[in-house]
């Protein structure tokens, strides 16, 4: 009898405790399953962007971003414009602060930052992207890296009002034509030139590059640079960058070396200067200022060739997500929203005034410049940018060098002995 009462009371025992390791899984998986953090948690990705022409649009795609996906929000901080985003970019990485989304020109800038860089080649906007939009995001390896901004060009906007008001009937397109018609704006009372040399992308890079970009075969020449096979003393198209520079200086507004990215743009759009060194990028803040203004593309030309009729016409920046976030589901899921979606496509062609870089989204409400910009692209007058292959930091050496000289302490031969020292130390 003793001996069936241990028995009962074991099995018992055994029964209690299956019990309650089956209560206890029940309870885990129904934890799991209602956890409001699988299903609710609202995730934060942190965009870091430089372009400071759309910061407001921007931010109303994002609204509808958020709308359109309530369990993802975006921080946007947007440095740029007289700023440096690239230092700013860096000291965000040290600081711990690293965004999930950010700006990357690509070339040399895609090897520094590229240890940071998600692979994006296999997501689905990438097959739409033109061929042009993915060189300078594209490693040796052919992995793509980035998501273009957008296709940009540059060159002198100017005003045509202003040009009828000076008796020019037809734009110039070669440096002795230029010269001409700023001449002609001189007389007629009018500044020719809006020039800001107090930023040093403006000079050091946009403006310098005509000299790299200009010669026979750009890339070549930069890759001669780098082993010693060619020089900037001495080289003819580096000779002729000289005439556009002392144009500009010559009738430029009050000031230039002063003059700041947005004084430099508000001087133009106000109608004070018939022309502005810049891109398709100013088009809404000149238009906001002057709505009814106008307006077209120059080439900076530096001789009287045939070639010197082309405008500088690349991808600006490229957008890349950082391979160690702890949303990168989300990250690539906003890029590809943001080029794929209907809402995406909308502003980036209606509200940012973009040309795109994709074979899927067609260009629309383009205004005069995005369309001059168009023009000349369909006609392949184009150069290429080419700052992105240069050594890191040359840019802002180059335009100190330009600066200089733009207040008369140093002489061209100095300049180009500068130009040549700067890439050799750096390179």
């Amino acid at each position: 009898m003793k001996r069936l009462f241990l028995m009962a009371l074991s099995l018992l025992l055994v029964v209690g405790i299956i019990a309650g390791c089956s209560s206890k899984n029940t309870s885990s998986n129904d934890k799991t399953k209602d956890d409001p953090k699988t299903e609710d948690e609202v995730v934060t990705l942190n965009l870091f962007q430089f372009k400071v022409e759309i910061a407001e649009p921007l931010q109303k795609m994002l609204d509808e971003f958020e709308a359109e996906h309530p369990n993802i929000k975006v921080k946007l901080e947007t440095v740029g414009g007289g700023a440096d985003y690239g230092a700013a970019l860096k000291a965000k990485f040290a600081s711990g602060e690293k965004p999930d989304i950010f700006n990357n020109g690509g070339f040399k800038e895609l090897e520094l930052w590229k240890e940071h860089l998600a692979d994006l080649s296999n997501e689905p906007w990438a097959k739409h992207v033109l061929p042009i939009g993915k060189v300078p995001m594209t490693d040796t390896d052919g992995k793509l890296y980035g998501m273009p901004v957008n296709l940009e060009g540059y060159g002198f906007i100017y005003n045509k009002k202003l040009f009828a008001d000076a008796g020019i009937t037809e734009p110039p397109t070669t440096i002795s034509e230029l010269k001409d018609a700023a001449a002609k704006l001189k007389d007629a009372g009018i500044t020719p030139f809006s020039a800001g040399y107090g930023e040093w992308w403006v000079i050091g890079q946009h403006l310098l590059n005509i000299g790299f970009a200009q010669q026979d075969d750009p890339i070549a020449y930069i890759e001669g640079l780098y082993d010693g096979s060619e020089k900037i003393v001495g080289n003819e198209k580096f000779k002729q960058f000289k005439e556009v520079l002392d144009t500009e200086i010559k009738f430029a507004n009050e000031n230039p070396i002063t003059t700041d990215y947005n004084t430099q743009v508000t001087l133009f759009a106000s109608g004070k200067t018939a022309m502005l060194q810049q891109g398709n990028w100013t088009e809404n803040m000149i238009t906001e200022i002057n709505p009814d203004m106008e307006m077209g593309f120059l080439p900076i030309s530096i001789s009287d060739d045939d070639s010197a009729d082309r405008l500088p016409v690349g991808v600006p920046n490229n957008w890349v997500v950082n391979k160690n976030s702890e949303h990168l589901k989300e990250a690539k899921l906003f890029l590809d929203w943001m080029v794929s979606s209907e809402t995406g496509k909308r502003y980036l062609t209606e509200e940012f005034a973009f040309i795109p870089a994709f074979d899927n989204i067609e260009p629309s409400g383009l205004g005069d410049l995005g369309q001059s910009i168009l023009e000349y692209s369909k006609a392949d007058k184009t150069i290429p940018w080419t700052w992105f292959r240069w050594p890191d930091g040359a840019n802002k050496e180059f335009a100190a060098t330009i600066q200089e000289y733009a207040v008369g302490k140093i002489d061209y031969d100095t300049v180009l002995q500068r130009f040549q020292d700067t890439w050799d130390n750096l390179k």
